[in-house]
């Protein structure tokens, strides 16, 4: 019999788990379009892989932040509706236009930019306008409303754009009650009023986040755009677990304890000698540090399951690894031990790791690095995505 070896660490990401939190999504906004956002790398679960399983649950539109993510999905053979919103000047501009990529306008120096690209590449270029309704980062200001609107329409009468969107984002969509939400929403209406009274004709009006999309039903729009909650993390512990959403964690993170040795009384352990052995037992080696994105903050509180228990990071994590106090057991080394997954089997979550280091969860399954080997299960589709 063939024994099965494990990897030095690894990020097994369930592409089953994903078409069921996209469906799961799509049912709580029944008639809205679902953008599947991917950006960062899919918040760290591959962005093609993510991206195609995805429309295949019946995502009909893909959002990016960069446009250099967006040429590589449709470099990838992904088809359909794709949105970028990041951009600074000088970007690749025509090179969005030209694969049909709705690039986002935030003010008059990317409207110029990108109608100049569509006049050299002799293409309509489908713009999106972004508006700042109050989360303060890109966006129009709404006395800069007017200009940009004006001039995005002389640019679409002169065949140069066409306005395919209008849109915002929310700042604390994630905190339930928050005064912020009905403001943004009344300025972006009022935005949207001023635009479509000016002539303007959008395809799609969208605000809602992942956030926004689980508990918030009247911001839904004409589009919804989850990332987090898409693979399968909750955007904040105050509205909900994954579980009260119908959600399930997509990437579960695992290592093959490189050793395991006895170690004395009085014994320190890792950089500073922050954690002294309490008495005499046995100490794991987790190969996995902050080089592959295993937060250094979660020193000393890192939870970890290994033989069936949860453990905790002795001391410092390092680049390269950390250790874990096996309280005397005696896994063999090579026995898996894992960082975090949906939690079946007892074992942390993301969101563990998060309260651990002192961050969001978003941050934990996103800065897993390059180094880590991702492994997707079940690529194959399966359900319906209608």
């Amino acid at each position: 019999m063939t024994e099965t070896v494990l990897p030095r660490v690894r990020a097994e990401i369930d592409l089953d788990a994903l078409r069921a939190n996209v469906r799961a999504l799509r049912a709580r906004a029944p008639h809205a379009a679902f953008m599947a956002v991917v950006k960062a790398d899919g918040y760290g679960h591959g962005m093609i892989p993510c991206a195609r399983a995805a429309v295949e649950a019946g995502a009909t539109w893909v959002g990016t932040a960069t446009p250099e993510e967006a040429l590589a999905l449709r470099a990838a053979g992904i088809g359909g509706r794709v949105m970028c919103w990041l951009w600074t000047p000088g970007g690749p501009w025509r090179e969005a236009v030209e694969a049909d990529v709705d690039v986002t306008v935030s003010g008059m120096w990317a409207l110029r930019e990108v109608t100049a690209a569509a006049r050299a590449a002799g293409r309509v270029a489908r713009v999106q306008l972004k508006a700042d309704t109050g989360l303060g980062r890109n966006g129009c200001m709404p006395d800069d409303w007017p200009e940009l609107v004006g001039e995005a329409l002389r640019a679409q009468e002169n065949g140069l754009v066409t306005v395919t969107g209008l849109w915002s984002h929310f700042a604390c969509a994630d905190e339930p009650g928050h005064p912020s939400i009905q403001g943004q929403m009344d300025v972006f209406r009022d935005m949207v009023a001023y635009a479509e009274g000016r002539g303007i004709r959008p395809e799609v009006r969208h605000i809602a986040n992942s956030p926004a999309t689980l508990t918030l039903p009247d911001t839904h729009l004409d589009l919804v755009r989850p990332g987090i909650a898409m693979y399968g993390v909750s955007p904040s512990p105050e509205i909900g677990t994954p579980q009260d959403f119908g959600l399930r964690p997509v990437m579960t993170v695992a290592a093959a304890l490189a050793s395991v040795k006895h170690a004395p009384a009085g014994h320190g352990v890792s950089y500073g000698h922050h954690y002294t052995t309490p008495g005499a037992t046995t100490l794991g080696l987790v190969p996995a540090g902050y080089g592959d994105g295993i937060p250094r903050h979660a020193s000393g509180s890192g939870p970890v399951l290994v033989d069936g228990k949860w453990r905790t990071a002795a001391g410092r994590i390092a680049m390269d690894q950390f250790v874990v106090d096996l309280g005397g057991d005696e896994p063999p080394a090579g026995s898996e031990a894992v960082l975090f997954g949906p939690g079946d089997r007892g074992e942390p979550t993301a969101e563990d790791w998060a309260r651990a280091a002192g961050t969001i969860a978003y941050e934990i399954v996103t800065r897993i690095g390059s180094r880590v080997p991702r492994v997707y299960v079940n690529e194959g589709p399966t359900g319906s995505g209608d």
